[in-house]
């Protein structure tokens, strides 16, 4: 026990000493913990750049959409997809996807025909706060 405060008193006192020492020292530690401080920084204002930006949409998502599905089970989903023109309805299951059904008619509108709830609620508010701005 005594060897261990005695090993923890030196440790922690040796940056003193070599503060006392050197007192040009002080501009190295300081010189160090600003550009640490910058690299973290840096890796914050990517991470949320790349948190920003990583939601818009890419070319592939034109070309395949998901347009629902249902869980059947604790790991099972059954899930309609649409390929160009074509719907599908998907049997999902670890390690294996299974074509249930093609259907010749699409079932289900195109997303981007019709306003999402999102969007009718953001036309709202806008219109809300222009009728604010006015009175």
């Amino acid at each position: 026990m005594i060897r261990r405060l005695a090993f923890s008193a030196a440790f922690l006192s040796w940056p003193a000493a070599a503060l006392a020492a050197d007192p040009s020292a002080v501009g190295g530690i300081a010189q160090t913990l600003l550009g640490l401080m910058a690299v973290l920084a840096a890796i914050v204002g990517v991470a949320w750049l790349l948190r920003r930006v990583g939601n818009l949409p890419t070319g592939a998502q034109s070309v395949i959409r998901v347009l629902g599905g249902a869980s059947m089970g604790a790991r099972e989903r059954v899930v309609l997809v649409q390929v160009g023109e074509t719907q599908m309805l998907l049997g999902v299951a670890p390690g294996r996807v299974q074509a249930l059904h093609v259907f010749a008619q699409p079932v289900v509108a195109v997303r981007g025909a019709e306003p999402t709830p999102a969007s009718a609620f953001s036309e709202r508010l806008i219109a809300l706060l222009k009728q604010r701005g006015q009175s």
